[in-house]
């Protein structure tokens, strides 16, 4: 998954800046993206699951939030 460029680094350096960091190291916000990354997937796979247990083929705001609990 790390070849995949879902999340732009600088979102990465961004978040950590906005939460109180002067500097960001290019190896904090690689680790930052790799963590939101596997997090979002899993978080996204259980959202798809709950659409699919409600019969449905459409991901609705509440399923990922059910599924980020």
């Amino acid at each position: 998954m790390s070849s995949k460029r879902l999340l732009p680094l600088a979102a990465m350096e961004k978040i950590l800046k906005q939460s109180g960091a002067e500097r960001v190291s290019d190896k904090a916000k690689a680790a930052l993206k790799l963590i939101v990354e596997e997090k979002a997937e899993k978080i996204a796979s259980q959202a798809v699951r709950f659409a699919a247990h409600a019969g449905r083929k459409t991901v609705k705001a509440g399923d990922v939030r059910l599924a980020a609990k």
